[in-house]
């Protein structure tokens, strides 16, 4: 039975609310608690996102919440843009469990709209700004969104589409909209002018400015929505690779966030951080920006960077904590910097793709030459999860370990396709349980189904599709992957997604889409592909396919080469055998 999206933005999974998640005292991992100070479990305020942020706004409120470009403001002035947002966003008509969708990279104005959106209780709909068409389509349709918040340069995307969604209101920002005046003269100078523009502002197109000054003399309605219904939808791959809109509540929201706060020294009030993890991505709204900000730090945003710049980034801003892919640490190690220039570092994690024990050796070296004596440790979990669910602690790295679940989290291995659990030291699927698993996937009862399941222990257990063991101390090693995936600069690239696209070109029969090394985005996609007989592979058709695919895929799913076959290998079964491929 398809659910229709009305019913699944109020769903609380049955049964959850009954899930006891203190730990069981024979947990292995619990006996690591009490030398890290951890605690077996921690109370979780029944709130919203915005009104766990309003915490921080009381307690500190001259504290800096974000800096942009040199430009610093701080939790009293943020919570009130926060505000003004909110009343603009019921000004244009926007209620309770309406969707909003947010298609913006790391801006002021993006993380605004999301703390204003939980506020008056809508959802909070995050996309990737480098989405193709056909994706944004997908996201707005698939959400039932009817409003927008998107950087300008991508109105020509919502132009192209407009006849095939139903937005009611478009808001266009840019990215210099919150940068001091010579920044962003400069930035208009060099790159802005080059960005097409709107021609014109109709009823349903209005600039940002425009959008908070209409809506001055609104009168706030605050949500009394309840913290365990929907406030937040992240898109993953799910098990076959199709898009999915994964549905979390502001309580999964707030419980990750104070579960990293406990696990990081360092997320403490007056620290800062460089907010590189872009906000459509888990990684990135749950640590880079909610613990952040619940914790009373300061997010230095950082809308585009490569990882060449990482460096120079980090000798400018002086963060405390330092969260990034690994292709970003490996970059880094390339810095010249003073002996004492990573003395103010207090936690570094690496997140979003496996850090071999080569790169963790050499980070460590890295920083402690550079006057730091903190390790670098590792963070594992997925968008399902919120962010990350398990992190190893300083001192107990293991090649290949992703540490110990954090407080409240349960952790078990089982044997592939099956609820029967591994022994120890046995490779199995890694099941997570516990109050960051999320509500389910949007509008796909089905797919929730295979993701989600009850054990015969009463605990409702996320299956995230990796392969991996425990050994008896309660330590976790992470081994590969069981669902077909490629990880590029942290990003998730699903082959069959990619295989789909580039098979609906007419002149393609059939393709293979593979992972290929890269020695800083970790996995590169390449794609082979065999032409329908009475075409030939030259340079003309070459460039059709490339271009199909710059239409159709984000950014970060082009394939980075493309290798004409006569034929491709098949298993017995006659299916593609992506694993024999050369």
């Amino acid at each position: 039975m398809k659910l229709n999206i009305k019913d699944l933005k109020n769903i609380v999974i049955k049964g959850v609310s009954k899930v006891h998640y203190e730990l069981n005292d024979e947990a292995p991992w619990l006996k690591y608690y009490e030398d890290l100070n951890y605690p077996k479990h921690i109370d979780y305020p029944e709130c919203t996102i915005y009104e766990l942020l309003k915490e921080s706004v009381i307690k500190y409120p001259n504290y800096y919440a974000y800096e942009y470009f040199g430009v610093k403001v701080t939790y009293q002035k943020f919570d009130e843009q926060i505000r003004r947002c909110a009343m603009s966003l019921q000004h244009i008509g926007v209620t309770t469990n309406d969707t909003v969708t947010i298609l913006m990279p790391n801006t002021p104005e993006a993380i605004i709209m999301f703390y204003a959106c939980n506020m008056i209780g809508a959802v909070a709909n995050m996309v990737h700004p480098l989405s193709s068409e056909g994706e944004i389509e997908f996201c707005l349709n698939k959400a039932q969104s009817n409003y927008i918040l998107a950087l300008d340069a991508l109105y020509d995307k919502l132009h192209t589409i407009k006849s095939k969604v139903k937005l009611k209101k478009i808001i266009l920002a840019r990215v210099n909209e919150s940068m001091p005046l010579i920044t962003s003269s400069l930035f208009w100078l060099t790159k802005g002018r080059k960005i097409k523009k709107a021609n014109s502002y109709t009823a349903n197109v209005i600039k940002w400015k425009d959008y908070i000054y209409e809506g001055r003399n609104e009168d706030l309605i605050i949500s009394k929505k309840d913290p365990k219904e929907l406030a937040v939808i992240l898109y993953s791959g799910g098990t076959t690779g199709t898009p999915k809109g994964i549905m979390h509540s502001s309580y999964n929201f707030n419980v990750s966030a104070l579960q990293n706060r406990t696990v990081c020294p360092g997320v403490e009030p007056g620290n800062c951080i460089l907010s590189i993890m872009p906000i459509f991505h888990g990684f990135g709204l749950a640590i880079c920006f909610h613990t952040v900000l619940v914790a009373g730090m300061k997010a230095i945003i950082i809308p585009k960077f490569t990882p060449e710049e990482f460096g120079k980034l980090i000798k400018t801003y002086k963060p405390n904590f330092i969260l990034g892919v690994p292709t970003l640490f490996e970059a880094l190690l390339q810095t010249e910097l003073k002996p004492n220039g990573l003395s103010f570092v207090k936690t570094l994690v690496a997140g979003g793709d496996t850090l071999t024990s080569e790169l963790q050796s050499r980070v460590n070296a890295y920083f402690k030459e550079h006057g730091c004596d903190n390790e670098i440790r590792v963070g594992w979990g997925m968008t399902e999860c919120v962010s990350s669910a398990t992190v190893t602690s300083v001192g107990n790295f293991l090649p290949g370990s992703i540490g110990i679940p954090n407080p409240d989290n349960f952790v078990k291995i089982v044997k592939p396709e099956t609820e029967e659990n591994a022994y120890y030291d046995e490779d199995g699927e890694i099941c997570v349980s516990g109050p960051t698993v999320m509500l389910g996937y949007l509008d796909d009862p089905e797919e929730t189904a295979i993701t989600l399941r009850y054990h015969e222990d009463g605990k409702l257990w996320l299956h995230t599709g990796d392969m991996g063991c425990m050994n008896k101390d309660g330590m976790i090693f992470f081994k590969s992957r069981i669902k077909r995936m490629i990880i590029s600069s942290g990003y998730n690239v699903y082959p069959n997604h990619v295989e789909n696209i580039i098979n609906s070109h007419p002149k393609v029969l059939t393709s293979i889409v593979i992972g290929g090394p890269h020695p800083y985005k970790g996995e590169i996609v390449k794609a082979y592909v065999v032409l329908k007989p009475n075409y030939k592979q030259n340079d003309k058709i070459d460039q059709e396919i490339k271009e199909h695919c710059k239409k159709n895929l984000a950014k970060y799913m082009l394939p980075a080469t493309i290798d004409y076959r006569e034929t491709l290998p098949t298993t017995k079964l006659g299916k593609s055998d992506y694993r024999n491929v050369k």
